[in-house]
C-alpha cells in the first residue's frame, strides 16, 4: 500500500479497522460526502445508517457499555453535529469510550459566514476531553490515534472534526496499531491496606455498596459481608452482580430499590463502596466513614464524603481485607435488622409483581418479564417510570442491563437494543421502554428493518409521562403537558414491517410476551399500563 495512495477518509478507516472498530453509527451529510464516499469502498467497517444523529450516538454510547471497547458516530456539520449531542452526554456521563467524527466547512470557509458552520471544538466542550480539527492530511494518523487513546485509556467522549475538502485528500502515513499496555497488578498486602482494616473493625453496622466494577468479586465480597456482618446493597449498575438469594444481599438502593433499606443504611457507621460511585443524596448516611475501591478512583469527581480511597481491582482488594478482618466480633443484631428488611421486602415485592387488574400494573408487567425473558438475555431499559419499576421489580440473574445511567435521557433504550443486537445477534434482546420515550426515537423502528434486527421492544403504555407527573404531584405543582397523543403502536410496528402484539387481557401477559420472545423478527408488544404513582417519588 503506497503511503500517498489513500484519502484522508480511508486512512481513518484503515487504522479504525486496526483499532478493532467494526461499525460507526451516522447519518449522511454533504461536508462527510468523503467519509461516505470511502465507506462505501470497504467491507471492514460497516456504516449503519440511523434516521437521526442521536440514534447514532446513543448506539455509539451503548457499544461501548456494553464491549467495553470503543464506538464511534458520525455527522455532519452544524445540525448533524448538534443532533449527537445528546447521546454523547450519555456517553460522556457514563464514562464510556466514544469517538465522534464530524464533517467541517471547506478548510477556506471555516471561521466565517459559510452556513451551518460552528467552531465545533467550542460546542463540544462540555462532553469531549479531546477535540480537535484535523487541518492537515498528513496529522491523519497522530491526531486519530491521540483521540482513540484518549477515549480508551479514560473512558471519555473524544472528537475529530474534518473539513469537507480534507476528507478527500490525499494522505500519507500508514496506520498502525495501539501500543500493547501490560496492565500490572496493584501490590496490595494486608500491611499496605491496615488504614483501611483499621477503619472496618470499628464498625457496629457496616454495609456494602456495590456496583458493576464489583462483578469479579461478587463471591469475595459475599464471604467479607459474611465476616464483617454487613448487608450487601446494589446500584442498578451493578443490579445482577449478586444473587438475590443470598443472605446477605438487601437489593438496590435508591428510586425502584429495596424501599426498606434507606432508613437501614442511614444508619450504617462504615460504608465500603465497590465498584460503583453510585451515592443517591437522601438514601445515604451522613456521618459514616467511607472507604471507596475503583481502579478510575482519581479519575471521578463525585460528591461522596470518602474517607479513604483505595486505586485498584476489587477482585485484588477484597480478599486480604478478609483475610484481615479474620476475628472480627460481628454486630448479631445488625445482621438481624439486615434479614428482617429483606424478608420483609420479599414478600411484599412478591404481592407487588401479582397484582390483578387491567390495565395491569407495571409491577405485573416487570415481573411477567422476569420470568419470560432469557437468563442471558441483554435489556436495554429507556429512562423513566419503566426504569425504576424494572429495578424494583425485575430479579436479575445473568442478563445485561444497559441503561442511561447518569445522564437519564429518554429515547436511550431502542438505540441501546439495537446495538447490542449488532454486537452480539446470539444474544435475545429485549428493550423495555416508556411510551414517551420510544416517541422520541420512533422513527428508528425502520432502521431495525432495515439491518433486520430480531429485538423485542416492550412498551409500557401508559399515555403519560408518569413519572414528571408524580414529581409534579410531590412538589405540589399543577401539571400541563403530561399527557401524551399516542400512536396505535401495534399499527405503526406493522407500518414499519414489525410483528405487532397488544396484551387486551389480565391473563394473557406471560404467553404474550412468550410470542414475542420466540418470533424471528422484530416484534413490539404494547402494553397497556395503568397510571400508578410511583412510592418512592421525591
Amino acid at each position: 500500500m503506497g503511503e500517498t495512495k489513500r484519502t484522508v477518509a480511508e486512512l481513518m478507516l484503515d487504522q479504525l479497522s486496526l483499532f478493532g472498530v467494526k461499525r460507526i453509527y451516522g447519518v449522511v451529510g454533504d461536508a462527510s460526502f468523503g467519509l461516505i464516499d470511502a465507506l462505501a469502498k470497504q467491507d471492514k467497517i460497516k456504516f449503519i445508517a440511523v434516521k437521526h444523529e442521536s440514534t447514532a450516538a446513543f448506539m455509539a454510547s451503548a457499544e461501548a457499555k456494553l464491549t467495553g471497547k470503543l464506538g464511534v458516530c458520525t455527522a455532519t456539520m452544524g445540525p448533524g453535529a448538534t443532533n449527537l449531542m445528546n447521546g454523547l452526554g450519555d456517553a460522556h456521563a457514563d464514562k464510556a469510550s466514544v469517538l465522534a467524527i464530524t464533517g467541517q466547512a471547506p478548510s477556506n470557509k471555516i471561521g466565517t459566514e459559510f452556513p451551518q458552520y460552528i467552531d465545533q471544538q467550542e460546542l463540544m466542550k462540555p462532553f469531549a476531553s479531546y477535540s480537535a480539527n484535523l487541518t492537515s492530511p498528513d496529522a491523519t494518523i497522530e491526531l486519530l490515534h491521540k483521540a482513540v487513546q484518549t477515549s480508551l485509556g479514560q473512558r471519555v467522549v473524544t472528537h475529530l472534526s474534518i473539513p469537507k475538502d480534507i476528507f478527500m485528500m490525499a494522505a500519507k502515513g500508514k496506520p498502525r496499531s495501539l501500543p500493547n499496555v501490560i496492565e500490572g497488578s496493584a501490590h496490595f498486602t494486608e500491611e499496605s491496606l491496615e488504614q483501611a482494616t483499621t477503619i472496618m473493625k470499628t464498625a457496629k453496622r457496616p454495609m456494602i455498596l456495590a456496583g458493576a466494577g464489583a462483578a469479579s468479586a461478587s463471591e469475595e465480597l459475599e464471604k467479607l459481608a459474611d465476616l464483617w456482618g454487613a448487608g450487601i446493597l446494589a446500584s442498578l449498575g451493578g443490579k445482577g452482580v449478586f444473587d438475590e438469594s443470598s443472605p446477605h444481599v438487601l437489593q438496590g438502593i435508591g428510586e425502584g430499590g429495596n424501599p426498606y433499606a434507606s432508613d437501614l443504611f442511614k444508619q450504617a457507621d462504615v460504608v465500603l463502596l465497590a465498584g460503583t460511585t453510585w451515592w443517591p443524596e437522601g438514601y445515604v448516611p451522613t456521618d459514616a466513614r467511607i472507604i471507596h475501591i475503583d481502579c478510575q478512583f482519581d479519575k471521578f469527581v463525585k460528591s461522596i464524603p470518602v474517607e479513604l480511597g483505595i486505586i485498584g481491582k476489587t477482585e485484588e482488594v477484597i480478599p486480604l481485607l478478609t483475610d484481615s478482618l479474620q476475628g472480627f466480633s460481628r454486630s448479631e443484631d445488625w445482621i438481624a435488622s439486615c434479614q428482617e428488611i429483606k424478608e420483609k421486602w420479599a414478600q411484599q415485592n412478591e404481592q407487588e409483581g401479582n397484582t390483578e387488574g387491567y390495565p395491569y400494573h407495571p409491577s405485573r408487567i416487570i415481573r411477567a418479564l422476569d420470568r419470560t425473558v432469557a437468563a442471558d438475555a441483554v435489556l436495554a431499559l429507556d429512562t423513566g417510570d419503566n426504569t425504576v419499576w424494572t429495578n424494583r421489580n425485575f430479579k436479575q440473574k445473568n442478563q445485561t442491563v444497559l441503561v442511561s445511567g447518569y445522564w437519564r435521557t429518554m429515547g436511550f433504550g431502542l438505540p441501546a437494543a439495537m446495538a447490542a443486537k449488532l454486537i452480539n445477534p446470539e444474544k435475545q434482546v429485549v428493550a423495555i421502554v416508556g411510551d414517551g420515550g420510544l416517541q422520541m426515537v420512533l422513527a428508528d423502528l425502520l432502521t431495525v428493518t432495515r439491518y433486520n434486527l430480531n429485538i423485542t421492544v416492550v412498551v409500557l403504555n401508559n399515555e403519560a409521562l408518569q413519572m414528571e407527573r408524580d414529581k409534579l404531584k410531590v412538589a405540589d405543582k399543577k401539571e400541563v403537558g403530561v399527557d401524551l397523543t399516542n400512536p396505535d403502536f401495534v399499527k405503526v410496528a406493522e407500518a414499519c414491517g414489525w410483528k405487532g402484539l397488544r396484551a387486551e387481557s389480565e391473563t394473557e401477559l406471560e404467553a404474550l410476551l412468550e410470542e414475542a420472545l420466540n418470533t424471528n423478527a422484530p416484534t413490539l408488544v404494547d402494553i397497556k399500563t395503568a397510571q400508578v404513582f410511583f412510592p418512592e417519588t421525591n
